[in-house]
C-alpha cells in the first residue's frame, strides 16, 4: 500500500505521481523522468525526489537515468485511485444530473478520499458501469481493468457508418464543444465526405445531416463499427 501521513492517509501528491504514471504508461512499459515532469509541471529534481519515495516504498521501478515504470504493487494502487476519478465522474453525471464537462475538477478532489465502502457502494448504486462519462474503462475493486480496443474516426473511410463510444481526452474546452454540435456517447455517424486536403470530415448524425468537424477533433473521437 501507499505510504501513509500522520492520520493514516496517502499523501496527495503520491497519488497524484502514481495516476500520472499509470495514464503515461497506456500502451507502453516505461516512462521517463521528462514525461512524467511535464505531465505534472514539476521540476525534474522534484519528480526525482518523489520516485525515489515512490521506489522505496516498492510502487515504482527506477534507476537513474533509466525509464522508469510502475511495479506490480504501483499499478493496482494507481488503477485504484482511477476506479474512485471514474466512479465518481458517473455517478456525478448518472445520478446527479451533471454535465460531462462538469465532473473532472470534483473527481480530482474525490479521488483521495480514504474510503473503499463508498466508492463500492457508488458502483453498486449505478450497477457496476464498466465505462466512464467520457468512456475510459473503470477498473474493478481489484485494480483489474478491460481495455477497449476502439479507432480513431480519422481512420475510417467515407460512407462507413460508426457508433461514437469515447474520447481520446476529454478536456472541458474539447467536451463544450462537442455539446455545441449536439455530439455525445452512443451516437452513430454516418461519414458522409473527407476532404483530401486536411482530413477533415462531413458526418451526418440524428438531426444533423451535415456536420464539419476538423482531423484534430476525428482524432479524438473514438469510435466502434456499426455493421
Amino acid at each position: 500500500m501507499l505510504q501513509r501521513n500522520e492520520k493514516g492517509m496517502a499523501s496527495q501528491t503520491e497519488e497524484n505521481y502514481l495516476k500520472a504514471l499509470y495514464s503515461l504508461s497506456v500502451g507502453k512499459t516505461d516512462v521517463n523522468i521528462s514525461e512524467l515532469s511535464a505531465a505534472l509541471n514539476v521540476s525534474k529534481p522534484t519528480v526525482n525526489s518523489m520516485v525515489k519515495n515512490l521506489k522505496g516504498q516498492g510502487l515504482v521501478k527506477y534507476e537513474k537515468y533509466k525509464p522508469l515504470s510502475l511495479t506490480a504493487k504501483g499499478r493496482k494502487a494507481a488503477a485504484l485511485i482511477v476506479r474512485k476519478h471514474r466512479l465518481t465522474e458517473m455517478y456525478l453525471v448518472e445520478k446527479m444530473g451533471f454535465g460531462w464537462e462538469e465532473v473532472h475538477e470534483i473527481a480530482e478532489q474525490l479521488e483521495h478520499v480514504n474510503s473503499s465502502v463508498l466508492f463500492d457502494r457508488m458502483d453498486e448504486i449505478m450497477d457496476h458501469p464498466m465505462v466512464d462519462p467520457h468512456g475510459s474503462p473503470i477498473p474493478d475493486k481489484h485494480g483489474n481493468i478491460s481495455e477497449t480496443q476502439y479507432e480513431p474516426l480519422s481512420k475510417f473511410t467515407s460512407g462507413r457508418k460508426v457508433k461514437f463510444t469515447a474520447l481520446a481526452h476529454s478536456s472541458t474546452e474539447f467536451l463544450k464543444f462537442l455539446n455545441s454540435r449536439e455530439l455525445s456517447l452512443g451516437t452513430e455517424l454516418e461519414i458522409k465526405s473527407i476532404e483530401p486536403y486536411d482530413g477533415s470530415m462531413v458526418l451526418s448524425y440524428q438531426n444533423h445531416a451535415s456536420e464539419t468537424f476538423t482531423q484534430a477533433v476525428c482524432e479524438s473521437l473514438l469510435v466502434e463499427r456499426v455493421s
